[in-house]
């Protein structure tokens, strides 16, 4: 009984986080209010002042911490890479203790 109930745990955990995987990006590959697409750099910037654009967002309706107007692929790579640089930096050290 405890096996079966695992096993149906599992699967609406899983139909659940599949539910929650976001969608395709309708802003990707379009120009913004200023007719520019973020890209790499931008990306890459946006992920390492992610946490102080984070806290600013809660007070300024105007501040976003992720640009949707990005070319894709390049855009999510540096923004991953910048949170990579600020948050896994630190990794490093723990390991070689």
């Amino acid at each position: 009984m405890t096996r079966k109930l695992l096993y149906i745990s599992c699967c609406l955990a899983l139909v659940f986080a599949l539910g929650c995987a976001a969608g395709p990006s309708m802003s990707e590959d379009v120009d913004d209010y200023d007719g520019k697409v973020a890209g790499f750099w931008r990306g890459l910037w946006h992920g390492l002042i992610s946490p102080v654009t984070f806290v600013i967002s809660f007070f300024a309706g105007g501040v976003h911490f992720y640009e949707v107007h990005n070319n894709g692929n390049w855009y999510n790579f540096g923004y991953l890479l910048g949170l990579l640089v600020l948050f896994g930096g630190s990794l490093c050290k723990k390991c070689r203790k």
